[in-house]
């Protein structure tokens, strides 16, 4: 006959030691996590916040960002506009906006004098989420703003009308304004910062993390003392993070060193989700809402907006 207490005891050893695994503990982690999530509501900015996804090092998870927190942000009752000024155009791509050479787009705007309201589309997955995409067009425009009156306003000038044409049409007010920009200093950059209150720069928790930062926010310290003198770097987010890995804690603690204000407390994992979502032309929240990615990226938006509203 079976020793029904050794088979207790040996059942309640089985489901410790399963208890007790790396994914065992990473799921009981994430469950809590989204419970705190459920019981946060978040708050709308008192005005509209514009915020300039920035930095030169390419994947990083620039637009990756761009993406996935103005996707967070509208699914959570927010009115979110993305302004992809990156030629590659790849915000555009993950959001589902067809933008083929010719589209009306932010280039039709930045060159041409188009008003704002004429290239805005909605995101077909998600409420409130609308995008000016960028096209192919715009590889050619630091070259061609070069001669424009007011080249770095260009931006600037074409928002303060969209929003007088909101205002006018009693249309409901922009809550947040993210503007993914391509991985350079050039005009098209400078635009975004002239355009933008906050800076949110992401950063990958890899070797050379911090190389070509100090020349970033040199830029955006000239920005404001001669363009924009309400610029500033409000947010720092660590991306890419490998919790294994030695190295990603020290690079995330070196980070919050340099910048103990403005990184947050959220950082986004290596995630397969995260990366597999644009090739669907999705974020990762309408792609895999349940996963660590969507999770993580959902916490920096929470934590964005209560910031924001704590100032």
């Amino acid at each position: 006959m079976v020793d029904q207490d050794n088979l207790s005891h040996g059942l309640e050893e089985a489901s410790s030691s399963v208890a007790s695994t790396p994914l065992a503990r990473q799921l009981e982690s994430e469950n809590r996590r989204r419970e705190r999530l459920k019981t946060k509501r978040m708050p709308k900015p008192d005005k509209t916040r514009i915020i300039t996804i920035s930095n030169q090092k390419g994947g990083v998870g620039k637009t990756t960002t761009t993406v996935n927190l103005s996707t967070a942000m509208a699914r959570a009752g927010m009115n979110v506009l993305v302004i992809d000024i990156d030629p590659q155009g790849n915000a555009s791509t993950a959001l589902n906006i067809p933008h083929p050479q010719g589209t009306p787009s932010i280039y039709n705007v930045l060159i041409e004098d188009w008003e704002l309201k004429d290239v805005i589309y909605e995101n077909p997955e998600t409420d409130n989420l609308y995008v000016a995409p960028s096209t192919i067009d715009l590889a050619g425009a630091e070259i061609e703003l070069v001669s424009l009156v007011a080249r770095e306003q260009r931006l600037t000038r074409a928002l303060k009308r969209y929003f007088e044409y909101r205002d006018a049409n009693n249309m409901p007010r922009i809550d947040y304004i993210f503007i993914d920009c391509p991985p350079s200093l050039g005009l098209l950059t400078v635009n975004a910062f002239v355009a933008a209150n906050e800076v949110l720069i992401p950063i990958q928790t890899e070797y050379y993390a911090l190389e070509g930062l100090s020349q970033l926010v040199k830029n955006i310290d000239m920005i404001q003392q001669h363009l924009n003198s309400e610029l500033h770097v409000s947010t720092i987010l660590l991306t890419m993070f490998d919790s294994r890995t030695n190295l990603a804690s020290q690079v995330a603690e070196e980070v919050r060193d340099f910048f103990p204000d403005q990184v947050l407390q959220s950082v986004i994992p290596r995630n397969v989700r995260i990366s597999e979502a644009p090739s669907y032309q999705q974020s990762v929240l309408t792609y895999d809402p349940t996963s660590t990615g969507a999770l993580s990226y959902r916490e920096a938006a929470m934590e964005i907006a209560e910031r924001g509203a704590s100032k």
